[in-house]
């Protein structure tokens, strides 16, 4: 038996459309907006308000968007099928890629959107604080992958540069550079020379001291498990160091990494980076490189990062993701995770 529902939504403004769904032990619906209300079609009975029955008909799927966050309301959800006419009707089911994660929401789309459409898109995530992604296509989880993460700020928490410089004494002097350098604002090759100078004389002892207390980002060890398990490729691609990027690679059994090279003499720091610099243009060969590498399909290839550096890197991937990013990189990436664990990346793809 099908039966129909009508959810009130201003009177359901703090509840969690995934946790009343969850209840049940369908996870398949159909959803509509009318009027202030939202109605739902499902297979098996609703643990929601009571509503009266209304023929939805069937949804068609043309792309997918996903939602997921703490703030996710029937309100939240109200607003965000304002992208199309009233009474259209959207495929929903819930969708939890990782028994760690909460199910994010999964509407299929009857149309792609347009460029004005997920621009608005943009302005609802800010607005309700809550992640939606848009995918026309999403790479596939049980298919040979692969992913590139920058390091510094998305792989693990601080910015190494940063933490040997406060060592060095000449810490607020490097954070500011490397905040401009973030942003944007300046070229990433020569403002890294200029911070690494700046570490002139110091003593080699300070980088173990740093690699001794990096904290890896929430949800980084699972995400690289669980990609491993489905046979792809992980790798990281930083503007940081190898003495960090290795020492990465050996702790999480990553495919490689691509970092600078400090040059160390009479166990000091010379202020030097040896070869050429790993910069935006080379983050990005490294996605086309492992790719063809390992024969990974090219729509296979996710690149994930936080900084203006990562771009590149991010429009080389078919879905580049900005993960706790500055504007600029959010602006221009294919997708977005604003808050939260990188975990969550798992949500991105089918």
């Amino acid at each position: 038996m099908s039966f129909f529902y009508q959810i009130p939504v201003q009177q359901q403004a703090v509840t969690s459309p995934v946790k009343q769904l969850s209840v049940n032990q369908c996870y398949g619906y159909a959803v509509k907006r009318h009027e202030e209300m939202l109605l739902l079609y499902s297979k098996q009975s609703l643990a929601l308000p009571d509503a009266a029955e209304f023929a939805l008909g069937q949804p068609t799927k043309v792309a997918v968007l996903r939602l997921f966050g703490d703030a996710l309301n029937w309100v939240a959800l109200h607003s965000i099928l304002q992208l199309y006419t009233t009474d259209t009707v959207l495929g929903c089911h819930l969708y939890q890629p990782h028994p760690e994660l909460s199910p994010a929401l999964d509407l299929a789309l009857p149309t792609a959107l347009t460029a004005a459409q997920q621009q608005q898109l943009n302005y609802l995530a800010v607005r309700l604080d809550i992640e939606l992604v848009y995918l026309p296509t999403a790479p596939v989880l049980a298919k040979p992958g692969l992913l590139v993460m920058d390091m510094d700020s998305t792989a693990i928490q601080i910015e190494c540069i940063d933490e040997i410089a406060k060592l060095a004494g000449v810490g607020e002097q490097v954070a500011a550079v490397t905040a401009r350098a973030m942003n944007g604002e300046l070229d990433f090759a020569q403002s890294l020379i200029a911070r690494v100078a700046a570490l002139q004389g110091a003593d080699e002892d300070i980088l173990q001291q740093v690699l001794a207390g990096v904290p890896l980002m929430p949800g980084l060890t699972e995400l690289v498990n669980h990609l491993k398990v489905h046979q792809w490729q992980v790798a990281i691609a930083s503007g940081g160091f190898t003495y960090f990027t290795e020492a990465l690679k050996q702790r999480l059994d990553l495919t490689a990494t691509f970092a600078n090279v400090l040059e160390i003499a009479d166990g000091k720091l010379t202020g030097k980076v040896l070869g050429d610099i790993v910069d935006a243009n080379t983050k990005a060969r490294v996605v086309n490189e492992l790719a063809a590498e390992y024969a990974i399909a090219a729509g296979q290839t996710v690149a994930i990062g936080d900084g203006a550096n990562d771009i590149p890197m991010l429009k080389a991937a078919a879905l580049g993701v900005a993960f706790h990013a500055k504007p600029k990189v959010q602006a221009q990436a294919k997708a977005a995770i604003r808050h939260g664990s990188l975990l969550q990346l798992l949500y991105l793809l089918d």
